[in-house]
């Protein structure tokens, strides 16, 4: 058993104001003795604005956010996911990148979003964050002490052959860290989150952000971590927060031997 905590956040465009208070909940989460700390997509900067983003953000080395949490990991010893920075890679290319570091502070791994947001809701709500972000083009996954972490972002959960080939790896846990929109996150978060985890027999790990940010834009919240057959076994609503659940590591395994879907193509 060990113990796993998401973050919930509402972040906005001031990354040493979203550090400290991310600081205050990875703090919290210690004190609830968590193994394994996650926080939300975008936890260091909320925003969308290209040539803004060009200004502000950082390589991983120069990164503000990344380097305050990997002190933050090796003072408590604890691993911790950054469910996404955004990374400043070249003159004019910017990636969504979640972060995996361990508990000496260094970075084991990082995936860069391959699916991008492009979508038309309505007249006033749209996203294209393809022409903000570089897509990146290789799953990832890395060996925590308690079993492999497949990583993805947010809009990657509606993409499900992605999580089929991260079980089929061998991954018993899956991070989904997300800022769902309001519109969507109502018809569709805990549906999708439940199938992925069914259909995989994983642990699905969902930090999100939730509430209304400083630009009008509404995120669904509803931070969730859920058991490899489908059970919410802990969930935020709106407020920002933490979720703290204990982990059975044998579990997904003993679900496989049970149900052997994931031998099938």
């Amino acid at each position: 058993m060990f113990r796993v905590s998401c973050i919930q956040l509402k972040s906005n465009n001031n990354i040493l104001y979203n550090l400290r208070k991310t600081e205050k909940f990875i703090s919290k989460a210690v004190k609830q003795k968590s193994d394994f700390i996650l926080t939300p997509e975008i936890s260091s900067l909320f925003a969308l604005e290209k040539k803004k983003l060009l200004k502000i953000c950082k390589s991983m080395k120069e990164d503000i956010y990344l380097n305050g949490i990997k002190k933050l990991a090796k003072k408590y010893k604890k691993w911790i996911l950054i469910g996404s920075l955004i990374i400043k890679v070249s003159r004019n290319r910017l990636v969504n990148r979640s972060v995996l570091v361990d508990k000496t502070g260094k970075v084991r791994t990082y995936y860069d979003k391959i699916h991008m947001y492009d979508v038309v809701l309505s007249k006033r709500e749209k996203y294209f964050e393809s022409k903000t972000f570089t897509a990146g083009k290789k799953i990832k996954y890395s060996n925590l002490p308690w079993g492999k972490l497949g990583l993805s972002i947010c809009y990657d959960l509606r993409f499900p052959n992605m999580f089929r080939k991260l079980s089929k790896i061998g991954c018993d846990y899956i991070s989904i860290p997300s800022a769902f929109t309001e519109t969507t996150g109502k018809r569709h978060w805990h549906s999708l989150l439940k199938a992925r985890a069914i259909e995989n027999f994983c642990y699905i790990f969902a930090p999100a952000q939730g509430g209304t940010h400083y630009n009008g834009r509404k995120t669904f919240g509803h931070s969730m971590i859920i058991s490899p057959d489908g059970k919410i076994l802990k969930e935020l609503k709106k407020s920002e927060g933490v979720i703290t659940v204990s982990i059975d590591q044998k579990l997904p395994k003993k679900l496989r031997s049970i149900i052997p879907s994931l031998k099938s193509e």
